[in-house]
């Protein structure tokens, strides 16, 4: 596909990577000098100053001919103004990153429908919901849901409490048959492991493993972890994010939230049912002390700003809490997190790409997913009939270097797939893949 980028940010640098990597014509526009030069520097696309709101820049960046525009930069007008003028020139596809919530709701004066865009993303919301999703799962670093929820890939952090650690996956496969699961991924200090049957678990892993749904407790009892009751939370940033999580959590929890935007603050208290709004700075001690931060079931940070959320987050890890998210905006801090002892984190960014990717690549792909962090995607596929998946059975399908099938969903049926398995026409198949991977692994599934 020919598709031009509007806004060469975190969003935008991350997409036209990724997407380069499947091999479609990318073409980027960004006013700003030092994106530009990171752009050109790093990446195999055409560049192109200026700004997508203008007629002769998307002209120079070949709008004619494009069949996709994405507008992801920080601006609502321009994003949504890009995708006005594309469908102008006739452009089948638009997509567009927006701040007001507004925009995507159905009963807005103007939303996606109205404005014939075909995917408007507010990422706050999307953060929202990732979050509390962590909340309902405490013993997991990431959790992940395909085939309608009937498959589930978890995160967890290894410690000396299990007994995995210095198994390897063929014995832990063996050893714990009955769990029906796989370990798809490993996270080893900054490297990204796509395991072997003779690959060992060791202390301080991060693993991804798949699982069906009903074994996720099981999985999580083997990794030494429990989960626990939520009732407390303390919320560090009252920008949109925080506002929806305390939206979503406050009927069934304590919440309180901290914000030291006085506007913000009263804004908030006006819009929030229970939730408790205090003004102040998340970073001060004392002033999480007073507020009863030690007695939280769980902390979250949720500001625009990377060091406050890392330095907040620690602090609650130092004073104990048993749950702790934070909010990471700049992808390039994501590798470090788990190594400073942060439970879990989403990325913003990283949730855009991955919705971005995910009506891109419609056909055969039903989901999309990246892990902060990693250098690998999690994709949900269904096989298509008379597809190469389906000719062999898996020992014999010669799968790209670096990918895994994780699970297979056919039917009310989720199994993982073995050697002698065979994958069939509809089957809905998780795949774990490194970027140099996935157009090859895609191409089996059509």
């Amino acid at each position: 596909m020919f598709i031009v980028i509007v806004g060469c940010g975190e969003v935008g640098y991350n997409l036209a990577r990724m997407l380069c990597y499947e091999h479609h014509d990318i073409v980027l526009i960004e006013e700003k000098n030092e994106r530009l030069k990171k752009a050109q520097d790093h990446l195999d696309v055409k560049v192109i100053q200026g700004s997508g709101s203008d007629f002769s820049t998307l002209e120079k960046a070949g709008i004619n001919q494009a069949d996709m525009l994405v507008a992801v930069t920080d601006k609502d007008e321009v994003n949504i103004l890009s995708c006005m003028i594309a469908n102008q020139y006739g452009v089948e596809k638009k997509v567009a990153r927006v701040k007001n919530k507004r925009f995507v709701q159905e009963d807005a004066p103007l939303n996606a429908k109205k404005l014939n865009i075909d995917l408007i993303i507010h990422p706050e919301s999307v953060v929202a919901g990732a979050v509390v999703k962590l909340l309902n799962q405490t013993a997991a670093t990431d959790i992940l849901e395909f085939a309608d929820g009937k498959i589930v890939l978890i995160g967890i952090q290894l410690d000396r409490s299990t007994e995995l650690i210095d198994l390897s996956m063929a014995d832990a496969a063996t050893k714990y048959e009955e769990l029906n699961f796989r370990t798809v991924a490993i996270m080893r200090r900054d490297r990204t492991i796509i395991p072997s049957g003779t690959t060992t678990f060791m202390k301080g892993d991060r693993i991804y493993i798949t699982t069906q749904k009903e074994n996720v407790d099981k999985i999580v009892q083997l990794s030494g972890k429990e989960n626990a009751k939520i009732d407390d939370v303390m919320i560090l940033g009252g920008g949109q994010a925080g506002a929806e999580i305390a939206r979503l959590l406050e009927t069934d929890s304590n919440v309180k939230i901290i914000e030291s935007n006085a506007d913000k603050s009263a804004i908030l208290a006006d819009s929030l049912n229970k939730s408790l709004v205090i003004r102040g700075d998340g970073r001060d001690i004392n002033l999480l002390a007073i507020e009863g931060i030690i007695d939280m079931d769980a902390f979250i940070s949720v500001t625009g700003d990377d060091e406050t959320n890392i330095i907040s987050c620690l602090i609650a890890k130092h004073l104990e809490v048993p749950r702790i998210i934070s909010l990471i905006n700049k992808t390039d801090y994501t590798p470090i997190i788990p190594t400073i002892g942060i439970d879990a984190y989403v990325s913003k960014q990283l949730i855009t790409v991955d919705k971005i990717l995910k009506f891109i690549r419609r056909g055969s792909i039903v989901s999309v997913a990246s892990i902060p962090g990693m250098a690998a995607e999690v994709i949900e596929y269904i096989a298509g009939e008379g597809s190469k998946i389906t000719r062999k059975e898996v020992k014999d399908l010669q799968l790209p270097k670096g990918s895994i099938l994780g699970a297979v969903s056919r039917g009310s049926e989720v199994f993982i797939p073995i050697g002698n398995s065979t994958i069939k026409a509809n089957d809905k198949v998780v795949v774990f893949a490194q970027p140099t991977a996935i157009k090859e692994i895609g191409k089996m599934f059509d």
